[in-house]
């Protein structure tokens, strides 16, 4: 049985038509003052902690090394693979970020990277259930219902308009607390093999396609404004 996302009936992708790639976090006060941004030869970047794609793909790597840890042999080969396909999901959306403020090119190829990853990590999810004779569920099943609400329930902590600075003493507190406070959610799906994969494939399919969307922002913003070499010719040209 194949699962598909319903993507109308999951309110928070909606928002993720906003994405302002880079622009999502501004490290300074300064740098938030119009026009200033424009005529820097390094814009804004490095705010990935602010995307969804990235909190989502943390919230599967770390439910990921929990399933590992329950349900497969920590000698296997596999679960190495799994453990390494969600870490790869969550670093190269990090590093892709960073790496935005001087190749665009860079940012896209890492962002690819990391959906590719969660594809493989997909794959061994189904293969674990078809391979243990489990039910793969379908996505109106009820508990797949249920974890899609608790997903949307994200929307409100994320603003992807705004490119206001946030309190750099709070910021990255409130996200690890909120991080476990979210994978504390999905645990009670975690006690079965079938609840468990069926949960991360959930999750997987949700997170994918919000990669999908991001890479497509990253592509038409790579098209219509260039990468870092237009971006200092026209500096140094303007500056003569």
């Amino acid at each position: 049985m194949t699962y598909r996302t319903d993507r109308t009936k999951i309110s928070f992708f909606s928002s993720y038509r906003s994405y302002p790639s880079y622009m999502s976090y501004l490290p300074t006060e300064a740098s938030a003052k119009a026009g200033q941004s424009s005529s820097r030869l390094i814009p804004p970047h490095g705010g990935y902690r602010k995307l969804l794609s990235y909190q989502m793909a943390s919230l599967i790597y770390d439910l990921t090394v929990i399933f590992c840890k329950k349900f497969l042999d920590f000698k296997s080969r596999t679960n190495d693979q799994m453990v390494q396909a969600g870490r790869s999901g969550v670093q190269n959306i990090a590093e892709g970020s960073q790496a935005s403020g001087t190749s665009k090119k860079t940012e896209l190829k890492l962002v690819g990277v990391a959906r590719a990853s969660l594809e493989e990590l997909l794959r061994d999810y189904e293969d674990f259930l078809r391979q243990r004779g489990l039910l793969l569920w379908d996505k109106n099943h009820p508990k797949s219902l249920e974890i899609r609400r608790i997903s949307s329930s994200y929307t409100s902590y994320l603003s992807y308009s705004s490119h206001q600075p946030p309190n750099r003493n709070m910021t990255y507190k409130t996200n690890r607390t909120d991080m476990t406070g979210r994978t504390n959610q999905y645990l009670p799906y975690l006690r079965s093999q079938e609840s468990a994969a069926n949960c991360l494939i959930c999750l997987l399919h949700q997170t994918n396609y919000l990669l999908d969307k991001q890479l497509e922002r990253l592509e038409d913003d790579f098209v219509k404004n260039g990468g870092f070499t237009e971006r200092l010719y026209n500096i140094r040209k303007n500056a003569r």
